[in-house]
């Protein structure tokens, strides 16, 4: 995966695995002997191009171990076909799960690769009848093919986007069934408003009714509205390589990482 290797300017992220899972998640691997806390989620998770992501914040703050198990635009999908994590999360004190985008996940209308979620790998039959004048080989991610179906046709689109809505709903409540122990479903809204298109703010396409649909299967609920300097501070304090500017102006900044720690830190110590 690209933001591994470094170059000039990289963060070393000290990718590591654990057990037998093929994903890399960002080290230092931790030792999970004692009391740990799990943090599962996507790119916001996993903290590119940031020194200290909100997981190893939260661990200072608290004191108590914090895996990261972020993944790089990773939807639910990722984390229900790892057993490695659910048992990790299992045996957690708390588990921390993002609210990931809808996009990148399989349903319905599409296939996504099981692992990097964002990969786009097949049309169903149902949504080459609905879109029968797209080629979708001319497609290898789901924001890009998205998006140009959207700028298609908005009432066709509809129905893609009602499906990935319903898909997601049925895919969150499944993982916290999988997890068991206590849990926090994290809303991160809207975290960079550069990243903003025709499809709406990340995390794409979730709203509030779909956070209430699955609150009921959840210990907790924390949202997290960005203060304005957060959500504009651009990419003041992270590290990256001068070109990947332009991914890294896309994603969670420094500012915001801290103020997600501080809403999760008070939250995590009273269900400890």
């Amino acid at each position: 995966m690209a933001y591994e290797n470094l170059g000039e300017g990289a963060l070393d992220y000290l990718p590591c695995r654990y057990g037998k899972s093929k994903l890399l998640f960002r080290g230092p691997r931790r030792k999970m002997e004692n009391a740990y806390i799990a943090a599962i989620g996507s790119t916001e998770t996993y903290g590119k191009f940031v020194e200290e992501p909100f997981p190893n914040l939260v661990e200072k703050a608290l004191g108590i171990e914090t895996v990261n198990f972020g993944c790089v635009n990773a939807g639910p999908d990722v984390f229900l076909n790892e057993p490695v994590v659910l048992e990790a999360c299992a045996k957690s004190r708390v588990t921390v799960v993002q609210a990931m985008g809808a996009q990148n996940m399989s349903n319905r209308f599409y296939a996504v690769h099981p692992r990097r979620n964002d990969r786009f790998l097949k049309a169903s039959a149902l949504m080459k009848t609905i879109f029968r004048d797209v080629d979708f080989t001319e497609f290898h991610f789901t924001r890009h093919m998205l998006q140009a179906l959207k700028s298609l046709s908005n009432d066709r689109f509809a129905l893609v986007e009602e499906e990935l809505k319903a898909a997601w709903r049925a895919r969150m409540q499944f993982l916290f069934e999988k997890i068991k122990g206590k849990t926090i479903l994290l809303w991160v809204d809207n975290p960079n408003p550069d990243t903003h298109t025709d499809l709406g703010p990340d995390p794409l396409f979730i709203d509030r009714s779909m956070i209430e649909a699955v609150r009921p299967f959840c210990t907790e609920v924390v949202e997290v509205q960005l203060s304005d300097a957060a959500r504009t501070a651009g990419v003041k304090g992270m590290v990256y390589p001068e070109m990947e500017a332009p991914i890294a102006k896309e994603v969670m900044g420094l500012q915001a990482h801290t103020e997600v720690a501080q809403a999760l830190a008070p939250v995590l110590k009273r269900m400890m």
